[in-house]
């Protein structure tokens, strides 16, 4: 929809004008009548119109100096300026405004306007239309660009350096390694990445939405920094400088990372974890260290939430965590059959702590964990009515999104938390196995968006029939019922824990931390916040 702003102050010709034109049907509104040039610029100011019919004649401010203004504010305004006067001189200094059309209140045909309107607006579609397929080609050259950059620098890393010269001037073309600079690497990790992805449609409108945005930050740096986007969850950063400067290059380079946290926070709601490599002054030192900052999979594991490290070498780690197995399993079997969620997230976070401290091999963390789960649902099986085939299945699943150990941790009491509720929830009392299966899934996934089509393919139901039947079973929507159990959730995190609002907002799997306080106002009575107290 276009915006019109009709300006007279000829108050029954803005009532004629307003009322001759059916505004919808002409894929406009209108968005204002004024009497004046002064009020029609004030408002202009909040709601700046695509198409004005101004009077010439009016007080305050008459319609030449308002389309002048109006120019200025919106170069692709589209003007028609509507008079009693038809001398040259008027007529003369509409045109060198730019004005479109120039039409006598004594001649004019409100069909006239009506076809001025239509070619207004056939105008306007046109230049959307242009710039849209100009965005679309930037935005194709910015990606063609951004992936030819990234096939490079990953060839770099990869493949052996056998033509020393060719690669100079490949790197030299993003402007790094030029005489006598060096090229300090660092790379960037997302946190929580199997969260972020299902907020975006695809794993590529996410990278090329951060690589959008950490280019343009990139550009704003004292140090020449070129961005590459190594993988779907890994960045790498590029900082070029000479040897020698006064500032130390590593509190820039911290200071820089800073920035592109607190800026990806804000913009994509997106958290970064960095390793800071060492700098290079060659071809062969620095193919190296980006070797060794690509596979540095171990120290990644154990970073904390947004820390920036320095980079080491990955030290040999003593296996024998499955040591400790049995121990860990009893203690949380024995919580989970008192139901105690407290205790239970309480084990987990200790055990977090000692694997942590003794820095046990990822790969045997994983499947530490991942052993743990399967197990206890198949020794509580007749307590928690799960399937434990299927659970099996999606656990394996799952755990792959997991690079570091704090994700891989909140992931296990997510579910060991949702083995309490399924339990509290009298998940058996429902006659009717699919709404036995919808509740059990929903508490098993209550820490990320649950949709109606989603909970309906997994009982093999159309989505519409599924809704009824639910409603008719249970006396609530799916959705009523699925915002109810995570707004219970909220609380206990509430209640249980010193996490932000923020923080509970995202382990629930609500995207905007606005819509979620507002549900939680609607269900409590009271917002996230007041709650707490």
């Amino acid at each position: 929809m276009y915006k019109v702003m009709l300006v007279d102050d000829d108050y029954p010709v803005l009532e004629l004008l307003s009322e001759v034109v059916d505004w919808e049907a002409r894929g406009l509104v209108l968005c204002g009548k004024h009497e004046n040039g002064a009020l029609a610029w004030e408002h202009a100011q909040d709601e700046p119109p695509d198409i004005l019919v101004t009077d010439i004649g009016m007080p305050k401010m008459d319609g030449l100096e308002l389309a002048s203004r109006m120019k200025g504010l919106n170069p692709s305004v589209r003007i028609a300026i509507l008079s009693c006067h038809s001398e040259f001189q008027y007529v003369q200094q509409a045109m060198r405004l730019n004005v479109e059309d120039y039409l006598l209140k004594d001649q004019l045909n409100p069909d006239d306007l009506i076809l001025l309107l239509d070619k207004f607006k056939a105008g306007l579609d046109g230049e959307r239309q242009m710039r849209q397929e100009q965005i679309q080609m930037k935005h194709l050259v910015n990606e063609t660009r951004g992936l030819r950059k990234e096939k490079t620098f990953r060839n770099f890393i990869q493949q052996p350096l056998i033509s020393p010269g060719q690669w100079q001037r490949e790197i030299g073309s993003y402007g790094l390694l030029g005489a006598g600079e060096h090229c300090l690497p660092v790379i960037g990790y997302i946190e929580n990445y199997g969260v972020i992805k299902n907020r975006f449609d695809s794993d590529q409108t996410l990278h090329f939405a951060l690589s959008n945005v950490m280019e343009e930050i990139c550009g704003t740096f004292p140090l020449h920094t070129v961005h590459i986007g190594y993988s779907n969850r890994q960045s790498l950063l590029m900082f070029g400088y000479k040897p020698g400067i006064k500032t130390n290059v590593h509190d820039q380079v911290n200071d820089s990372l800073r920035s592109i946290q607190h800026t990806l926070a804000k913009v994509l709601k997106i958290r970064m974890a960095f390793l800071t490599g060492l700098g290079c002054g060659s071809l062969e030192s620095l193919k190296q260290m980006l070797s060794g900052l690509t596979s540095s999979e171990e120290q990644r594991f154990y970073l904390s939430e947004g820390e920036i490290a320095k980079w080491r070498p990955d030290v040999t780690q003593s296996k024998g965590l499955f040591e400790f197995y049995d121990q860990a399993g009893a203690e949380i079997r024995e919580a989970l059959i008192a139901k105690d969620e407290a205790k239970i997230v309480a084990i987990a976070g200790r055990w977090e702590a000692l694997i942590r401290e003794a820095r046990y091999p990822s790969e045997e963390v994983r499947d530490w964990v991942l052993k743990l789960l399967i197990d206890l649902r198949l020794k509580l099986h007749a307590l928690l009515y799960t399937s434990s085939t299927s659970s099996a299945e999606s656990l394996h699943k799952e755990i792959v999104h997991f690079d570091s150990q704090r994700g891989l941790f909140q992931w296990l009491k997510a579910h060991l938390q949702s083995y309490v509720a399924v339990r509290e929830e009298g998940t058996p009392m429902s006659k009717r196995r699919e709404v036995t299966e919808a509740y059990k899934f929903v508490s098993l996934n209550i820490g990320r968006r649950i949709t109606l089509e989603e909970v309906s393919a997994q009982l093999h139901m159309n989505p519409s029939y599924f809704s009824r039947f639910f409603k008719k079973e249970t006396g609530q929507t799916f959705i009523e019922y699925v915002t109810c159990k995570k707004i219970e959730r909220a609380k206990e995190l509430l209640d249980q824990t010193n996490h932000s609002v923020n923080e509970i907002c995202e382990m629930l799997g609500y995207d905007n931390q606005s819509y979620f306080i507002k549900t939680f106002k609607t269900q409590v009575g009271a917002t996230p916040t007041e709650y707490r107290g």
